[in-house]
């Protein structure tokens, strides 16, 4: 089933899930217990995370056609194409479409780091619209969704432009976007706003990942340019004890988050689960919901 469909379907907010594929064979096994632990929240679909230049371009491939054989859930594929030239990613699609996978979220990604510069790593697919212009010509039965930047894109900091750009992927076919993670809701209503004084109409799924760790706090920040984190949140991490009022601090902030974007009736929300179940378990016990 497309995304599109199941967002168009639903009346209440869907829930979707992020995953990556693990590196390691023995994490495999533990990756699929997290699914099996997040299962009862009933995700509509889940996404894998694709790295770039193909870096880890089997292990998606495998994670995602496992989910979908295993589980039953509708599976979106990450699928960048920085570095990556036409016949590549007419490979993957391809090979997703003989498996039956359906949605991919389209995405330039980031230079890889044995490229060293932006220009030698742009071959046939300069930026997303690109992407998303062959998918739409090629694959055209392929549900595309693409990202957004509630906090601004950090490659376009004039945010009118970021719009432009957006609409254009939208027109181009994209079916629906869903943002980076941000930690504070204003900036995503804001950009909701925005985007609708720009013409974009289609959902805008907000992506929630809870801080867990000081250092994963840090390391959130380098993955996520340009994200922002409260001064109010900022200091009850770094006056926490240890980690483990750290996660309490950050799940308590991410369910007032999800609570907030429920309230005001969004199409959806988006995990990103770094593929661990508990906090996100914890959230939805927390939710009130009906």
């Amino acid at each position: 089933m497309l995304v599109k469909e199941i967002l168009d379907a639903r009346t209440e907010p869907v829930f979707s899930l992020e995953f990556f594929p693990p590196k390691k064979q023995e994490d495999w096994d533990k990756l699929f217990e997290t699914i099996s632990n997040l299962s009862p929240l009933d995700p509509s679909y889940v996404s894998v995370t694709y790295g770039a230049g193909g870096s880890t371009r089997e292990r998606t491939h495998n994670l995602v056609t496992r989910i979908q054989q295993e589980t039953g859930l509708t599976v979106v594929s990450h699928l960048t194409c920085i570095g990556a030239e036409k016949s590549e990613i007419e490979g993957v699609l391809q090979l997703y479409r003989e498996h039956g996978i359906t949605n991919v979220l389209a995405l330039r990604g980031d230079k890889p780091a044995d490229i060293p510069t932006l220009e030698e790593a742009i071959k046939d697919f300069p930026h997303a619209i690109d992407l998303v212009r062959f998918i739409k010509a090629n694959f055209p039965e392929m549900g595309i969704g693409v990202a957004g930047f509630p906090e601004g894109h950090p490659e376009t900091p004039n945010r009118m432009k970021e719009l432009e750009f957006l609409k254009e992927k939208v027109d181009a076919g994209a079916d629906y976007i869903v943002t980076q993670l941000f930690f504070d809701n204003r900036d995503y209503f804001d950009y909701v706003e925005r985007c609708e004084l720009a013409g974009i109409t289609v959902p805008i799924i907000p992506g929630i990942m809870p801080v867990m760790t000081k250092k994963g706090m840090i390391r959130m920040g380098e993955l996520a340019l340009g994200s922002r984190i409260p001064s109010k949140l900022l200091r009850k991490v770094l006056e926490a004890s240890d980690d483990k009022e750290v996660a309490e601090i950050g799940i308590e902030w991410a369910t007032k988050q999800v609570q907030e974007l429920l309230d005001h009736k969004v199409k959806g929300i988006h995990f990103y689960t770094l593929n661990l179940s508990e906090a996100t378990l914890k959230i939805f016990r927390n939710l009130k919901r009906g």
